[in-house]
């Protein structure tokens, strides 16, 4: 089996993971992670997420206090926890973003309500994309919703307009997967008109 055989295959193969080995995340392969994750697409090139990949133990404890009791362990663990956020001003970027379109910035800069909607939906796009991106570079994922949106976005985003969606845990795990858990079936979870 190829090497990109072998990444489809793990990517599939993937569990949310809570423990990590001391292996750190090189510098080179998160922009490696985001030059994989910015291709996805995104509504008007709109790419409104925004990453704040945490190395540091420090930053790790600055971000451990806004989690629930049970997710602090795991930032404080693992190599690397990933802010996914996104920004509601993404559209100051959209000449450089979608040069062939004039005026769609001011579609969004006048819409304050469209500019949310657009930024939290792209973005949590992104954020799935780099999931996928992550096991298929070869790192363990664990993701997180149990924190404080207010104490994170305060804590990191003071004075942007940058707003936090998501955790994301990083790294080479080395716990044992519990088993995969049921999924909805096609039946269940689709209709087809």
């Amino acid at each position: 089996m190829t090497e990109h055989l072998k990444a489809i295959a793990r990517a599939f193969e993937g569990r949310s993971r809570n423990k990590w080995s001391d292996k750190p995340v090189a510098i080179e392969l998160l922009q490696q992670l985001y030059d994989t994750v910015k291709l996805g697409p995104t509504s008007l090139n709109s790419s409104p997420a925004r990453f704040r990949f945490l190395l540091s133990q420090s930053a790790r404890e600055r971000l451990a206090p806004h989690a629930l009791e049970g997710n602090r362990n795991k930032i404080l663990t693992a190599p690397c926890v990933v802010i996914v956020a996104y920004d509601t001003a993404f559209y100051e970027q959209m000449p450089k973003l979608l040069p062939i379109r004039e005026g769609i910035k001011e579609l969004f800069a006048g819409n304050a309500e469209l500019a949310q909607t657009t930024a939290f939906r792209n973005g949590t796009l992104q954020g799935a994309y780099l999931i996928i991106a992550a096991r298929l570079l070869g790192l363990d994922c664990g993701p997180m919703s149990g924190f404080s949106h207010v104490g994170v976005d305060s804590e990191f985003f003071e004075g942007t307009t940058l707003k936090s969606n998501f955790l994301c845990a990083l790294g080479y795990a080395n716990d044992e997967p519990f088993p995969r858990l049921p999924r909805l079936t096609f039946e269940e979870a689709t209709e087809v008109l």
